[in-house]
């Protein structure tokens, strides 16, 4: 489907995991939501598929002065991917890369722990990882998380999202063994263009979906008692 209008990110994930059918009942899957937009669309993604959900990490690395533009990304665990036509363009030096890329990895470090608590992070080795987001612009900060999972040793890695560009969906086919996209729009202006709310999720809405998803077992109810519960995000 080349365009759609999301309602919001839930619905967005809902349409996600009718494209990832099978998947579902699968003990080695895990459903990983980049941090902190594509949590509230991996949540239901794992909800659907019957599946556990953990979180990724990862920074945008901006231009210092133009911090918009990006020339990178960085994932937890330390895993740089760096746009060397960027930096060349904006005339990043090295040093200014080093300094953004601490700035962004201590931001990373507090984030697992606010996000984490004390629980560990799932074990991905030989696992089947769907990698989540709410979508993609230039794939940058999708690409930094897959690369840093390939360190895991997954069995298979799929990248799913509801909506990008169709450019980013071929270079993710680089590094991902399949990628799952529910539209194409074109021209792509930008992710919020596809939802008609688009509000930030924030690090309480993070800590408080992984809370749900790890307190029910996989597939029940995690929205509170009740089908008319409601859940802020």
């Amino acid at each position: 489907m080349s365009r759609r209008l999301f309602d919001d990110r839930r619905e967005a994930g809902r349409a996600l995991a009718g494209l990832l059918f099978a998947y579902r009942d699968r003990d080695d899957v895990i459903v990983l939501g980049l941090a902190r937009g594509g949590v509230p669309v991996a949540f239901e993604v794992a909800d659907a598929l019957r599946a556990r959900l953990d979180v990724a990490s990862v920074r945008k690395l901006g231009v210092p002065g133009h911090e918009e533009l990006a020339f990178g990304a960085s994932a937890a665990g330390g895993r740089q991917v760096l746009d060397e036509d960027v930096m060349r363009t904006a005339d990043v030096t090295p040093e200014q890369v080093g300094r953004v890329v601490e700035r962004e990895s201590a931001e990373l470090r507090r984030r697992e722990a606010r996000y984490r608590g004390t629980r560990p992070a799932i074990e991905m080795a030989g696992q089947t990882v769907i990698v989540v987001d709410d979508g993609l612009a230039t794939g940058s900060t999708m690409r930094a998380a897959v690369l840093a999972l390939r360190e895991s040793r997954p069995a298979e890695i799929v990248v799913a999202i509801p909506v990008a560009p169709e450019s980013a969906c071929r270079q993710m086919t680089e590094i991902a063994d399949r990628v799952v996209c529910v539209a194409t729009p074109e021209p792509f202006f930008a992710v919020g263009a596809s939802y008609r709310d688009f509000e930030q999720t924030d690090d309480e809405q993070v800590r408080d979906l992984l809370a749900r998803a790890g307190a029910a077992p996989p597939g029940e109810l995690r929205r509170g008692k009740g089908r008319g519960a409601r859940f802020p995000y």
